[in-house]
């Protein structure tokens, strides 16, 4: 196997039963996910990217040591993917899989690599990429592809390959995350806030719109973001040793099946945006922490939550909790992708965790 990357279990399922730290008190949830095996990707190595491939049957896990190729059936290692094999750099981001089956891998500094049948593409910013740093993907239904950079966004017409930049349209330049909602409107999450491009006209929102709940705890903001601050921008979230807050910086964006779009931001909890209104939950509500780096949507319409304090499950009412008491290889949670069988997938820093519902109470 290629570096220092690997794809090791360590426990089987069933061993961490009844220590998911579950639901709220007083409250039942009809479904009871558990932590139900864990994969080490080597120590130190962070995981920041998941996405699953139905088609065959694949998980591609983004790490900051590459790229691995994961059966979903045996859950075993088929491949992984450097720099030597085609990857643009090691630190990989991001991943997408559109619909012509390539797989967009987006890293730090690296620019974008495609990925298809043993063939890799590279881009840059010679070739139309708005910038080399990548954080994020998502695919209209007409085959144009988006990718979310550091330097605003790109339009790409995957029939021509034609790159188009978006930098002043939007709220804030800095894009970690993205996706289509039903109508074929594209969302953007930025450290600015976020927006919205209806394929005519650019709308945005931010805090004062309602975007982030309010800092109750006081807590300091966080310098570490803006203009200007690209030889600094580490993404860490704590100042003096304390957990920061900056609401109108969205570490993720997810629209869900009902076209609810969902952000997750730093420091004030995950928002919604429903009927023209934005609503927050934060841990007051029950929510494992503050700083949300992930969203994903399972099977049943449950909604999944990364954050710096461990993993949420929520069911829109009642809140489900799990961190490294649970099995989870580690508290802060990077990426989260669900398949088609209920399970949910979930990356951390050394690690990989698989979650699955182990009943249904009538």
């Amino acid at each position: 196997m290629k570096t220092g990357i690997r794809w090791l279990p360590i426990w089987a399922a069933g061993l961490f039963l009844g220590a998911c730290g579950g639901e709220q008190a007083g409250q039942e949830s009809a479904v009871v996910y558990e932590v139900a095996d864990r994969f080490e990707v080597g120590s130190g190595i962070y995981v920041r990217a998941l996405a699953v491939e139905p088609e065959t049957d694949t998980l591609w896990v983004g790490t900051s040591m590459g790229v691995m190729e994961i059966g979903l059936g045996a859950q075993e290692l088929r491949n992984t993917f450097t720099r030597k094999d085609g990857l643009a750099n090691e630190y990989v981001f991001a991943i997408g899989v559109d619909s012509q089956g390539y797989k967009w891998f987006g890293t730090n500094a690296g620019g974008a690599s495609r990925y298809k049948d043993g063939e890799w593409d590279v881009f840059f910013p010679m070739h139309g990429l708005a910038d080399y740093w990548i954080y994020a993907f998502a695919e209209q239904r007409d085959g144009i592809y988006w990718v979310g950079t550091w330097d605003g966004a790109n339009r790409v017409d995957l029939n021509t390959m034609e790159f188009t930049k978006y930098k002043e349209e939007l709220i804030n330049e800095w894009v970690y995350g993205l996706d289509v909602d039903s109508a074929n409107r594209v969302w953007f999450g930025t450290e600015g806030g976020v927006s919205m491009y209806d394929g005519e006209r650019w709308y945005e929102w931010d805090h004062d719109d309602g975007v982030g709940a309010p800092n109750a705890d006081a807590r300091p903001v966080s310098p570490n973001t803006g203009l200007g601050t690209r030889e600094r921008h580490d993404l860490s979230v704590l100042v003096v040793g304390r957990e920061s807050y900056n609401p109108n910086y969205v570490f993720a964006t997810l629209v869900d099946t009902d076209d609810v779009v969902w952000v997750g931001t730093w420091g004030g909890g995950v928002s919604r945006y429903e009927d023209g209104e934005w609503r927050n939950l934060s841990m007051a509500d029950g929510l494992a922490g503050n700083i949300v780096y992930s969203v994903g949507q399972d099977s049943t319409g449950a909604m999944w939550f990364g954050t710096n304090r461990g993993l949420s499950r929520y069911d829109g009412a009642t809140f489900s909790n799990f961190d490294v008491s649970s099995g989870l290889p580690g508290n802060d949670v990077y990426a989260i992708a669900a398949t088609g069988t209920s399970d949910v997938w979930v990356g951390t820093r050394d690690g990989v965790a698989r979650l699955s519902p182990n009943q249904t109470e009538e």
